[in-house]
């Protein structure tokens, strides 16, 4: 069996109400989505409606957060008296359009606005005491943090004694202590009344900068699309409404440094979505600021001059392909750092660039299963770097408890940042690895994938996945339909570059859908078994006009025995998934072909082997006759049987010798009675015109019948032999039963194989 990546969850949900089935349908609707709508808790027409309509009006009044007039009224006063104004954001997506919002929303009233970033590797995160200093020096008499803020008590207490007010527009989690800043702008403010408090920090910003202007800024939806869609908030309510409005605004964009962003990521400006945001625009917006100075993004997203764009954009690009040069490199080394009796992963080296670790956990996480922490060390013995976890351990809360070890800390359930001492790393791997056993925790279990209906290939229509389009966006708390589906694979195929994506057909009766699995190329085998089910989103693939489904492919298991297929390969290192294998030769002879390594491991077939130590079988030669490997799978519990059924004599294309050419052997030894056939034997395969391997056979047939013996390689033929067939040698009998195991199982397709080993 193949266990599924994710634990499957289908929604609790009672049968479709008829009525409401038959409105919806009577609206032009297929019965497909009206059981999705239902399944979702769309209930009538009025809900669906309202889902559906999205204009301005639905957009909450900007005074209803707290301190949103006491901002206006102070901004306003320094545009008035000329003082300067300084935008302080973050280096991420979110921060860069949260930025480029306010900064365009001063100029545009006239203010004497400037702008900076922080470095993460100078500055590290939040409002900077060193660069809040420095800008203050340089006459800044106003400082508005966007997309941070709420934990700068230190910067804008030394802002303070500068006489320099400080407005915090921030959207992260409220500490205990708030700084003492001017105002703070929160949709989350416990004073305040705003209703809809998941705002990314673009989104308060767009706020921000409604109420100054007296009116919604049209022309900047889509900023706040690009960072309400990149810091992966919650799709629904005004984020919704934000970005579903943004998506419509920046099809009909001017903004020169976006047009150019999304010329090198490829995404064509009519069909830009949530999606190519998410994978597309936001990781070249992320890139520029984890690798060094972020500042240039906003220059990119606010600039007028078309070569500039040009250039930056091409800048962007160019340093995510180095981004993602890196984590592949930094993952890589991470990993083979990783000791697998650790519960969770704390990998720490020299060099590492801390502002990919993030991303590289993530990547440990996905492979091994288990919550991952990758830390830089520095030159000064400090580490600093990133966490990441799954449902099944509150990271945060359980680093909580040993906050002693860090300098600096801070995160939520499934991301943490951290800052310890490098002697600190022992100690801390061990309080870890105590404390998920002492609260025994099970870090085996998967993240839920909640699927919201199985459908069969024949209800898979364009017409369903135009209509899935209307619940669309899709991100946190809305996350697009999934589905699972079953049906015959035909046409699979890997591609890429390096081969690490699939594409193949799901057949049933009549119908088929296209189906493509990015990065599930080292799958390949899996996935072709027979009765493996697939889960994953439907979208519609446009290519020369012609519109088709296809389903982009999640996650897939398979119940019962897997059966891979890897004869005539040979290929020993080629990986098997981990698991407890039994490495099984029937013959001895075969080691010989074997890899060293692999003839360390491997376990020649008798009724001792402990068949109940193993989950997994890889059947390296063919057994003499094809019902031993029947007994096999009979004696064991395995989940996946890997058939290589190697033969090192390859008894079926040598077959059996006629009677002509044993009598032709036989006449040969009469005249030649001694020869030594350690070096005689190509000569005799020569000149009797037997292939060797053949030869040899029929050689050890008259040894067994004593025709002939062998005593140091030499044959010496035996004076008047006892007159018997050679259908009374055991080898010869042996050699029949081979030759129909090895045509049953090394000749005939895989799915008949498959379908006698289930049988």
């Amino acid at each position: 069996m193949k266990k599924s990546s994710f634990d499957w969850r289908f929604k609790d949900v009672s049968p479709i109400d008829t009525a409401f089935k038959t409105e919806i349908m009577n609206q032009g609707y297929s019965e497909t989505f009206a059981e999705l709508l239902w399944n979702r808790n769309i209930h009538t027409i009025e809900a669906l409606s309202k889902l559906l309509r999205t204009t301005i009006d639905d957009l909450h009044d900007p005074f209803l957060m707290h301190d949103m007039t006491k901002a206006v009224e102070r901004i306003q006063m320094a545009v008035m008296e000329g003082q300067p104004i300084l935008v302080y954001g973050d280096y991420d997506a979110d921060g860069i359009t949260s930025t480029s919002i306010m900064l365009e929303t001063l100029q545009m009233i006239g203010a004497d606005v400037h702008y900076v970033l922080p470095n993460r590797f100078v500055h590290g995160y939040g409002p900077n005491k060193e660069l809040f200093a420095e800008k203050i020096n340089e006459g800044i008499q106003l400082i508005i943090t966007v997309d941070n803020g709420v934990a700068g008590n230190e910067a804008i207490d030394f802002a303070n004694s500068q006489n320099v007010d400080v407005i915090v527009t921030d959207h992260h989690e409220l500490p205990p202590v708030l700084p003492d800043a001017y105002c703070i702008v929160h949709p989350r403010h416990p004073d305040g009344q705003y209703p809809f408090g998941e705002l990314a920090g673009a989104g308060v910003a767009f706020k921000l900068a409604t109420a100054l202007l007296e009116e919604v800024p049209l022309e900047m939806l889509d900023l706040v699309t690009i960072g309400t869609v990149a810091d992966l908030v919650s799709m629904t309510g005004e984020n919704r409404t934000l970005v579903k409005l943004g998506l419509q605004a920046i099809k009909q964009t001017q903004r020169l440094g976006l047009l150019e962003l999304l010329k090198v990521s490829s995404v064509a400006l009519q069909k830009i979505d949530e999606t190519s945001i998410g994978f597309s625009i936001a990781p070249r917006l992320n890139a520029i600021g984890r690798l060094g100075d972020p500042n240039p993004a906003v220059e990119l997203m606010t600039t007028f001059d078309t070569e500039r764009a040009h250039e930056l954009a091409e800048k962007l690009d160019q340093i995510n392909n180095e981004r993602k040069q890196i984590v592949q490199t930094t993952t890589a080394e991470a990993t083979a750092l990783i000791d697998p009796a650790d519960s969770i992963h704390l990998i720490a080296a020299k060099g590492w660039n801390p502002g990919v670790l993030g991303i590289v956990a993530g990547n440990i996480l996905k492979q091994t299963g288990h919550p991952a922490i990758v830390l830089s060390i520095d030159d000064n013995g400090v580490a600093k770097g990133s966490g990441r976890s799954s449902e099944a351990l509150d990271l945060f809360g359980m680093l909580t408890t040993m906050r002693s070890e860090f300098t600096h800390f801070g995160g939520h359930a499934a991301a943490v940042g951290l800052t310890m001492p490098v002697e600190n790393i022992p100690a801390l791997q061990k309080r870890m690895n105590d404390y998920i056993s002492a609260e025994q925790i099970d870090l085996t279990k998967a993240a839920a994938l909640l699927i919201d209906e199985s459908l069969k290939v024949s209800a898979v229509e364009l017409k369903f996945v135009e209509e899935l389009k209307k619940l669309a966006p899709f991100g946190t708390d809305n996350p697009a339909p999934h589905f699972l589906i079953e049906g015959v694979i035909s046409s699979f195929k890997r591609i890429g570059s390096d081969q690490q994506h699939v594409k193949f057909s799901l057949k049933k009766e009549a119908t088929q859908l296209d189906v493509i699995g990015f990065g599930f190329g080292a799958n390949d085998e899996e996935i072709q078994q027979p009765d493996t089910k697939f889960v994953g989103d439907l979208e519609i693939n446009e290519w020369n006009g012609q519109k088709k489904v296809q389903l982009r492919l999640i996650d897939f298991a398979s119940d019962g025995l897997q059966v891979i297929d890897r004869r005539a390969k040979y290929t020993w290192d080629q990986k098997i998934e981990s698991g407890e294998i039994l490495y099984l030769a029937f013959q001895q002879k075969s080691q010989q072909f074997f890899t060293q390594e692999l003839q360390q491991t491997v376990t020649l077939y008798d009724e001792t082997i402990s068949w109940s130590d193993y989950d997994q079988l890889a059947v390296l030669d063919c057994p003499d006759q094809k019902e031993l490997l029947k007994e096999v799978l009979k004696k064991g519990a395995f989940e996946r049987v890997y058939l290589y059924l190697y033969s090192p004599d390859e008894a079926y294309l040598n077959g059996l010798p006629s009677r002509e050419q044993f009598a032709k052997l036989y006449q040969f030894f009469r005249k030649q009675p001694r020869v030594d056939i350690r070096f005689k034997l190509k000569v005799v395969s020569n000149y009797l015109r037997i292939p060797e391997k053949r030869l040899v056979f029929m050689i050890h047939v008259f040894s067994e019948l004593k025709f002939v013996t062998i005593n140091d390689g030499v044959l010496q033929m035996v004076e008047a032999p006892q007159t018997r067939s050679f259908e009374e040698s055991k080898i010869y009998q042996k050699r029949i039963a081979r030759i129909e195991s090895e045509e049953f199982l090394v000749m005939n397709d895989i799915q008949t194989i498959r379908n006698w080993l289930k049988s």
